[in-house]
């Protein structure tokens, strides 16, 4: 086969998985767990053969028109080049990871079939996105991600959680879309296609009219998708959807398409500094106040959210420096290792019976229930910290070289500001990202208290997929220096000062939170009784009654409550935007019922009065209404004589 039909094939056959599922679950539930399986499996092995072929020479396109429009025509196409491929096989592994996972992890759920279905659907349209080589297909996919994301959030739609955070991650991505869709055609009316390879050739002939206004355009559709400030608040709600949707929307769908659409149209953005510095300060807001916020978060998995919306922001910030290459190392980086962490995070709440690590904390033990969550775990943070040799240490310190570049005025794309900003930033967040990766691990695994319940030996199906992707989080780092064609052929080793300054603000975090762990122990251990009895042997604290040894609050301090309402955006939403809508429909509403229907019911009503009044008068009697005739007789008779005799004095 030829390396296009391969390509085709990659999103068809989750599609085609997805379809049959559906129309296959109820019938003949036992191919509902081998559809949901094999066609992803199989789009992962031939991702691997089309990231071969293409080897990070140049890019693989083919493109045919798929209908006339009378002006910029729409083209069914593919472009895969160095970013693509390697983007494509974290996507199928990913994909393939979560729905065997899945498989143990909802096992007993009647609506299992539904759900493998729409996860095939999700991977179906990220593979679309990722290979698609016109702007408008690649849209298709963007909004196909967006409705599955909606039903898969809002999958325990039971509980009112579920469903709230559904519709906020369609409405809140949708409010994103608007200003996208207009971005793009905007930006195919300047150069005169939706093609990606011709938007791109324009932009080196100076073809590009608004670059400003289209990359803020753009921009937006990005924050929205991709949760950066301040539209990110979707994200840590949706957690309210299975664990396994939260490791495929958080680490290789959804978030990520919006990083990946950047770095393909990456010359659209460097076309205008003021673009570059808008996405720097936003980038830099976003990884700050996400490490803030989840410093103070209790559930583990909206933890584990917000750290994602502040890799995120570690991605889009390279990308503000004119480094897609950067970029993408870290978002297939991060995508290996925020997979492990969501569905090792699945594996201690199915193991501990809660998301929240206050309860986690006052366990004893949980790390020898459950010892392949644990060590897999372990990895995911140490590889999240940024700690090496782990990816994450060289995935995080590209984005920082790649800062230091730009500040120093050694990349002539991207301008110095921009550099500083991302820079300062992402070093701060290497500091609390430690800091809070190490509370996690703390509180869930080194509690005190009563043992950990024994729910006995977690299926094989959960602890492989763990050891599975343990493995790319360790080696992947390591592998990028053999790597030299993909990702623009850079090779950003990380750098003496990067090290020590991205390092070192990693080790400090991680010492810090560890030891104000260690004091808060010590402090909640104290007894709050009465001093015993001399002699007598002082009473062991409840530890129902002891407080949780929380490093966050002395972390935080006075920024604490703030923190854990998420410095209260939503608060903030409600009050500017969510309250006047509901006024105004409050309004519409009495206008409607008060006004326009009381016209409504009174052209009803004196049709209705008219037809009682004549009822009244049919009485069935004859003789009642021969006289009526003849009174009204004698009225006209006398009306016409008064109108003769006026008409004959005038």
């Amino acid at each position: 086969m030829t390396t296009t039909t391969l390509a085709v094939l990659v999103p068809l056959l989750p599609f085609l998985g997805a379809v049959a599922g559906l129309l296959l679950g109820r019938t003949a539930p036992g191919f509902v767990r081998p559809l949901a399986i094999l066609p992803v499996l199989a789009s992962t092995v031939l991702a691997v053969f089309v990231a071969v072929r293409q080897g990070g020479g140049p890019a693989v396109d083919a493109a045919t028109e798929l209908t006339p429009t009378g002006s910029v025509p729409i083209e069914l196409a593919l472009h895969i080049d160095g970013f693509a491929a390697p983007v494509a096989i974290l996507v199928g592994v990913v994909a393939a990871c979560v729905q065997l996972y899945s498989t143990a992890y909802l096992r007993e759920d009647p609506r299992y079939p539904s759900y493998a279905a729409l996860v095939s659907l999700f991977t179906a349209a990220m593979f679309l996105v990722v290979y698609s080589g016109d702007l408008m297909v690649l849209l298709v996919g963007w909004e196909v991600m967006g409705i599955c994301s909606y039903f898969l959030v809002g999958h325990y739609w039971e509980t009112e959680a579920a469903r709230t955070a559904s519709l906020k991650a369609f409405l809140v991505t949708k409010l994103g879309d608007v200003p996208f869709l207009i971005g793009i055609f905007a930006l195919a009316a300047d150069a005169g296609s939706f093609r990606i390879t011709r938007i791109l050739g324009s932009i080196a002939s100076g073809g590009l009219d608004h670059p400003t206004l289209i990359a803020l355009l753009l921009l937006a559709g990005v924050a929205g998708k991709s949760a950066q400030f301040p539209l990110h608040t979707w994200l840590p709600d949706a957690m309210a959807g299975p664990t396994p949707v939260s490791a495929l929307i958080h680490a290789a769908t959804m978030v990520a398409a919006g990083v990946y659409f950047i770095a393909r149209l990456l010359p659209v953005f460097t076309a205008s500094r003021a673009a570059l510095v808008v996405m720097a300060v936003m980038a830099a807001v976003t990884m700050i106040g996400s490490a803030l916020a989840a410093l103070a978060q209790d559930d583990v998995k909206r933890v584990l959210a917000y750290s994602t919306v502040g890799q995120l922001g570690y991605m889009i910030g390279a990308l503000a420096v004119a480094d897609r290459g950067a970029a993408v190392f870290h978002l297939i980086s991060h995508g290996f290792f925020k997979a492990l962490l969501f569905l090792a995070a699945g594996a201690v709440i199915h193991a501990a019976g809660t998301n929240s690590l206050t309860v986690m904390s006052r366990m004893s033990g949980l790390s020898r229930r459950v010892p392949d969550t644990f060590w897999t775990m372990t990895i995911g943070l140490a590889a999240l910290a940024a700690l090496p040799p782990f990816a994450g240490f060289f995935s995080k310190e590209s984005v920082l070289v790649a800062a230091e570049h730009a500040a120093f005025g050694e990349t002539e794309a991207a301008p110095g500001a921009a550099g500083w900003t991302v820079l300062v930033a992402g070093v701060l967040t290497a500091f609390l990202t430690a800091a809070y990766a190490t509370r996690l691990w703390l509180l869930a695994f080194r509690g005190s208290g009563a043992p950990a319940p024994d729910h006995g030996r977690q299926p094989i199906a959960m602890t492989g997929v763990l050891w599975l992707l343990a493995v790319p989080t360790v080696a992947f780092g390591l592998a990028y220096g053999e790597l030299p064609d993909w990702f623009d052929g850079n090779s950003l080793k990380p750098t003496l000062t990067t090290s020590v300054l991205g390092t070192g603000a990693a080790v400090l975090g991680a010492v810090l939170a560890r030891a104000l762990w260690q004091r808060a122990r010590a402090l909640g251990a104290r007894p709050a009784e009465a001093p015993a009895p001399v002699g007598a042997p002082a009473p062991a604290p409840d530890p129902a009654t002891v407080p949780a040894p929380d490093p966050g609050p002395a972390l935080l301090g006075p920024l604490h409550p703030h923190a854990a309402a998420g410095f209260h955006l939503d608060a903030a939403y409600a009050a500017l935007f969510v309250r006047p809508v509901r006024s105004a429909a409050s309004l519409v509403r009495f206008l409607d019922r008060e006004v326009v229907d009381t016209y409504v019911r009174g052209a009803g009503g004196a049709p209705r009065l008219l037809g009682l009044l004549v009822r009244r008068a049919q009485t069935g009697n004859v003789q009642t209404y021969l006289s009526v005739l003849l009174a009204g007789s004698v009225v006209l008779a006398v009306a016409v004589a008064v109108l003769a005799n006026a008409n004959a004095g005038s």
